[in-house]
């Protein structure tokens, strides 16, 4: 799921729930995010402390990968909408 994902990578950054909740404008817990990702995986990514957000070595592990993913992604949906309009132009 690229939006949790998305929410993974962005926790990561701001090592903050509520600010990454912000960044990308959800109204649900960014931490509800995350904890599905971890269920998702069977693995803890973050350790929670006050104000104190981490990566676990599992998280570390994922952060290259789920960037990967999203990059590809990106790219993937682009070409799709470059293809398109470019066909749409051609008929």
């Amino acid at each position: 799921d690229t939006e949790l994902l998305k929410t993974f990578l962005e926790v990561s950054r701001t090592r903050h729930f509520g600010r990454a909740a912000e960044s990308l404008y959800l109204t649900i817990s960014s931490e509800l995010s995350n904890q599905t990702t971890e269920n998702q995986l069977g693995v803890n990514l973050f350790t929670r402390h006050r104000n104190n957000i981490r990566l676990t070595a599992a998280g570390e592990k994922l952060l290259p990968y789920a960037e990967t993913l999203m990059s590809t992604w990106q790219a993937a949906r682009k070409e799709v909408a470059h293809t398109v309009t470019h066909n749409e132009f051609s008929i």
